[in-house]
């Protein structure tokens, strides 16, 4: 969408809060396909919740590849968003329960290296895709994306079902088999086998989440939602998105040489989402995050700052201004993709108890589609009202408040059994909770 709606607005003459509408719906959307599939998942499984996504999805790339006007347009927008908050959610709740504590960073946060190529194929088809016909060229862009939800489909049916789902279900049998074939050990297999078996998402779920929960969920529950309302908060959407705008403000005029731009942010999202995963389990989740953070409040501010100077400039191409706003915007993105991306993920789906992971999770996801649609829905206006340099600077700030709430309030999960969360969420203070996840 990035790179197709330099094409969309000449091609349908829409106007900027049409386009705002256009980026943000999608995840507008997601946040209800969120919310319904925590519930879905429990009745039917992970993995046919899966299926479900691609088959919506593939429905949404269709009706966006074919659109005749703006209403179709935007109508297989939503129809894709609500693809996108069930793949969302379940993904990485079944990499999570069908990994064994050892790898659960590093194979729950392989959905984000999809998400990532996504991006970088993405940015590279809009380079294709632009010397086409303006008619053709961006409906093809997103048309595209049927085909990957069609593998999906299909190759999600050659995978097992989640083992901790059935045996929520009382299909204990067929979870034990499972077990023995995704874990490291019989040993492990047999101590993953003995969790509560009547620990079903049912009656009573969103009661012991949001009315009466125990001090342990209560913790948990805002550790999720808040790492999931930090991760769009920062700002990312407005680069990913937008960054074609960010770059002409910055000095780059020419349609190609901004979409060429574009690729660079993908192919740096992509670079550091796959040095995460390998770092997840090594490193831990609590320090990837505040490295993270820090990082990122140093590349917005210098961001801002260049953009600003450029902007005072009254459209005078600095060289230097023009140099610095590119690596920092791509300095945002690496930082981003190096913790808070992957982490926010593995972080929000292993830390639920069984019985209230899918719904737990569900919560997770609304917000972060909810903050991602307030991004991409109003930083055109933002940034007309307060300087699109000044929209970074409060993008930092934000960061700044992203990383005090890590370090006041995440204890380290890194090696922890997904049995072993609540108890460590429940007892002992920040210090002592991270000296145990060292431990």
């Amino acid at each position: 969408m990035s790179g197709a709606m330099i094409f969309i607005k000449e091609d349908l003459l829409i106007n900027d809060t049409q386009v705002q509408v256009l980026a943000g719906i999608l995840n507008i959307c997601a946040l209800v396909g969120s919310l319904m599939a925590g519930r879905i998942s429990d009745l039917i499984g992970r993995r046919y919740t899966i299926v479900l996504a691609s088959i919506i999805f593939l429905i949404g790339s269709v009706l966006m590849g074919w659109s005749p006007g703006y209403a179709v347009l935007i109508t297989g927008r939503c129809v894709a968003g609500i693809g996108v908050g069930f793949a969302l959610l379940i993904a990485p709740v079944y990499s999570a329960e069908v990994s064994s504590a050892k790898s659960r960073g590093f194979l729950t946060s392989l959905p984000e290296w999809g998400i990532a190529i996504g991006i970088l194929l993405g940015y590279i088809s809009n380079v294709a895709c632009a010397k086409l016909s303006l008619r053709l060229g961006w409906r093809l862009m997103l048309g595209i994306a049927a085909v990957p939800s069609l593998l999906l489909a299909i190759g999600i049916l050659k995978m097992p079902e989640s083992p901790r789902w059935l045996i929520s279900q009382g299909k204990l049998g067929k979870a034990k088999r499972i077990l023995f074939k995704v874990s490291n050990s019989p040993e492990e297999a047999e101590k993953r086998f003995q969790v509560p078996k009547k620990e079903s998402g049912g009656k009573g779920v969103w009661k012991d989440l949001l009315l009466r929960p125990t001090p342990a969920v209560r913790r948990i529950l805002v550790c999720a939602v808040g790492i999931h309302f930090f991760e769009h908060a920062v700002g990312i959407e407005a680069v990913v998105l937008y960054s074609p705008r960010i770059f002409k403000s910055a000095g780059v005029t020419d349609k190609h040489k901004l979409l060429l731009a574009t690729v660079g942010v993908g192919l740096t999202k992509f670079t550091f989402i796959v040095l995460s995963t390998f770092l997840m389990d090594r490193v831990g989740r609590r320090r990837l995050l505040l490295t993270s953070f820090a990082g990122i409040i140093g590349a917005l501010s210098l961001l801002g700052t260049c953009l600003t100077i450029v902007e005072r400039h009254h459209g005078e191409k600095i060289l230097w201004a023009l140099g610095l706003s590119i690596a920092s915007c791509y300095t945002f993105v690496a930082f981003f993709n190096i913790g808070v991306a992957p982490v926010t993920w593995v972080y929000s789906s292993e830390i639920f108890p069984l019985r209230l992971r899918a719904q737990g999770y569900s919560l997770g996801v609304a917000v972060n589609r909810l903050m991602n649609a307030m991004i991409s829905m109003t930083f055109i206006s933002l940034y007309k009202a307060i300087t699109i340099g000044g929209a970074f600077f409060l993008f930092a700030g934000v960061s700044l408040a992203g990383w005090i709430f890590v370090y006041t309030l995440f204890p380290e999960t890194k090696g922890r059994s997904l049995e072993e969360m609540e108890e460590l969420f429940g007892g002992g203070n920040r210090k002592s909770d991270e000296l145990e996840g060292r431990v």
